[in-house]
């Protein structure tokens, strides 16, 4: 199986006439404009000249609602792209918009320049969240899109985001189950934070909004995992890119950001399936099998889920067992 790259192009906010309650789109990307031409073209080359010949080479446009442009604006950005797919340098495009933006005839046009996968930023299935957000649009409109996004030939991914004002960990388990059902090949788990400069920084600063604490939300973040993982849905990213306004606080007011979110909630998913296959059992030593890719995982964030079976067992050893599927171990006790 190849490995897949992906070479991330920023159009912020672009055709995007709803300002949700939680995006400030140039202080989670640090990108004020959108990139002209001649930058687009120079960071692909530039990614090319990083990426094995052989890989799987996507091109993903992120931040805007791309479909929300006119049909000859997104053929300005796909034209673009054409001559690298032509040359067999990309294999396929990716690109997210808006649920309200998807027709027959936006998906007729993507199909001629080799856009594979389309994400929908649905955030929540559920209106009363969605309404709270000023997201614009319907549960509905994200089941018509999905359906027609699936019906067209294309991949379908669905964004969530948890911890929005009138979110529950019960909605957040229903959204999920309802990407589950309605296809989706993909999803992305996004905590919701506060960032300066938007209308929830202003609901916080009012006491009229409470983000999750960190440790609340990396275990809603570990059971969907969890979900997702039983229903084959490809989770592309939980928790959003560390960008250094992020990390240096300057544009984050509050919420459950880390640097290593994702970590954390891999690692609390890890210690979770090991308590569930060894239990309390205790022996002089334990060697745990896993898969290569998910051995960090599995030793857990700081070596926590080691050191915790070091507290049952003298020495604990991972050996690294491709032939293992990402999500199973064995193990032996001595």
């Amino acid at each position: 199986m190849k490995t897949h790259y992906v070479i991330p192009i920023f159009i912020p906010e672009k055709a995007c006439p709803f300002r949700c309650v939680y995006c400030n789109q140039y202080h989670i990307s640090a990108t004020l404009q959108s990139p002209m031409p001649e930058e687009i073209t120079k960071t692909i080359d530039t990614y090319l000249q990083h990426m094995p010949p052989h890989a799987f080479k996507r091109i993903a446009f992120f931040g805007g609602s791309f479909t929300g442009m006119s049909i000859d604006e997104q053929n300005q950005y796909l034209d673009l792209t054409l001559p690298y797919i032509e040359k067999g340098l990309i294999d396929e495009i990716q690109l997210s918009t808006r649920p309200d933006y998807i027709t027959p005839q936006i998906l007729v046009n993507l199909k001629q320049f080799h856009v594979g996968i389309i994400e929908l930023g649905a955030q929540s299935l559920k209106d009363d969240v969605l309404k709270q957000a000023n997201r614009g649009h319907t549960v509905r409109d994200v089941e018509v899109a999905s359906q027609l996004i699936r019906q067209y030939g294309f991949k379908l991914g669905l964004q969530m985001m948890i911890g929005l004002p009138g979110d529950s960990y019960d909605k957040a388990m229903f959204t999920a189950n309802k990407i589950i059902e309605w296809g989706a090949d993909y999803t992305r788990i996004y905590p919701a934070l506060v960032i300066k400069d938007t209308e929830l920084a202003q609901l916080y600063l009012n006491k009229q909004y409470t983000p999750l604490p960190l440790d609340e939300a990396v275990r809603w973040c570990m059971n969907l995992l969890d979900l997702f993982i039983k229903h084959n849905v490809n989770i592309l990213r939980i928790g959003l890119h560390p960008s250094e306004g992020l990390i240096n606080a300057t544009h984050l007011l509050a919420g459950p950001f880390h640097v290593s979110f994702k970590e954390l909630v891999l690692s609390a998913w890890w210690a979770e399936h090991f308590y569930k296959k060894i239990g309390e059992q205790r022996g002089n030593s334990i060697v745990i099998s896993v898969n290569s890719k998910q051995v960090n995982a599995a030793i857990g964030y700081k070596r926590q889920n080691k050191n915790n079976l070091l507290s049952q067992f003298k020495f604990v050893t991972y050996i690294l067992d491709d032939s293992l599927h990402m999500w199973e171990s064995n193990y032996t006790i001595h």
